[in-house]
């Protein structure tokens, strides 16, 4: 399974205990160190830019953890805080019975399920594993094979949001598995996010994910175009951006995530296009909607072309970049 589940990647106990959110702390080592008795570890793999303000959530709400990430530099504030960080996926499984995973990559996923350290390697019987990485739906669903035969439970939860909803809490959360397992996943991932999404089986939830952010990258490449033409045509663009926001043309990339520097605060555009969702991703992204509409035949014209741009901008010098960097993109671009 491992092999297959490589190939695959290259190609592109349970509590029902309710709580109450707790008010954040000024630190992140005086949330860690509120009492914690009724809370039982939770283990979180992957403390990237979503990874780490998911986790600091969970911590947040009472809960403590057992950490793992393949930069230990990324686990220091949380070992600082009190957390208990571990060097393996597998001493993960061992020390909790409830596991959230958030990694780049389908190979980066199948790595820490399936890996020589892998979580499956040291599960225990009845624990909940929740992937929330965007992978392949297929990945997703084999996982979750191999881990029904541990005697555990596999859901996949990719999330939808960016950094500024992983900070606040209010990400989204698209969720496949097993219904009846649901509730216990809700009770984490509300921890996290504002929206808990049931899709249906397994994969359902990766799917949900692929179709949003095909959409996404199309708005986006469409907001930078109209905004590039209007400024060239002599509008300014803060006033633009208003005049879209106010008629039929707005969308998420216009009003929230504007891709024009100086049009808004607190987005990737105003800081050079740090941070964020990278460019590598959202490819990354695209090319597994690509592998979706071919298994299923079905035309997705302007995702494909999506998928180019952004494979271009990797090509060009912007993969670290956000992906709204595309209006950069497409102001340097004028041979198109």
């Amino acid at each position: 399974m491992a092999a297959s589940l490589r190939l695959r990647g290259a190609a592109s106990g349970l509590w029902y205990r309710s709580h109450r959110p707790r008010p954040a702390a000024a630190s992140l080592a005086a949330v860690a160190s509120r009492s914690m008795a009724s809370k039982t570890p939770v283990g979180f793999i992957g403390l990237g830019n979503m990874g780490n303000p998911m986790a600091k959530n969970l911590m947040k709400h009472g809960y403590p953890l057992i950490i793992y990430d393949v930069f230990p530099d990324a686990c220091k504030e949380f070992q600082e805080a009190g957390e208990q960080v571990v060097s393996s996926p597998a001493d993960v499984a061992e020390k909790a019975d409830r596991i959230i995973t958030m990694l780049p990559t389908s190979i980066n996923a199948v790595e820490a399920y399936s890996g020589a350290n892998g979580i499956l390697k040291k599960v225990k019987k009845g624990s909940l594993l929740i992937d929330s990485s965007t992978i392949d739906p297929a990945v997703s669903k084999e996982l979750a094979k191999e881990v029904e035969k541990m005697g555990a439970v596999f859901m996949d939860a990719p999330v939808s949001g960016g950094v500024g909803a992983a900070r606040s809490g209010n990400l989204t959360f698209m969720v496949g598995g097993v219904e009846d397992e649901f509730a216990a996943a809700k009770e984490l991932l509300g921890c996290m996010g504002s929206n808990v999404v049931y899709c249906g089986a397994v994969g359902t939830g990766q799917a949900a994910k692929i179709c949003n952010n095909m959409l996404l990258a199309i708005s986006m490449i469409g907001t930078a175009e109209t905004m590039n033409l209007g400024i060239r045509l002599g509008l300014d663009p803060k006033l633009l951006a208003k005049i879209l926001n106010m008629s039929s043309g707005r969308c998420w990339s216009s009003d929230t995530y504007n891709p024009v520097p100086g049009v808004m605060d607190g987005v990737p555009s105003a800081n050079n296009y740090q941070g964020g969702f990278g460019t590598t991703l959202m490819a990354k992204d695209l090319g597994l909607a690509q592998d979706s509409a071919t298994s299923t035949k079905s035309p997705i014209l302007l995702g494909s072309l999506a998928h180019q741009i952004f494979r271009m901008m990797c090509a060009k010098g912007y993969s670290k970049k956000d992906f709204s960097a595309v209006f950069q993109f497409l102001r340097e671009e004028e041979n198109f």
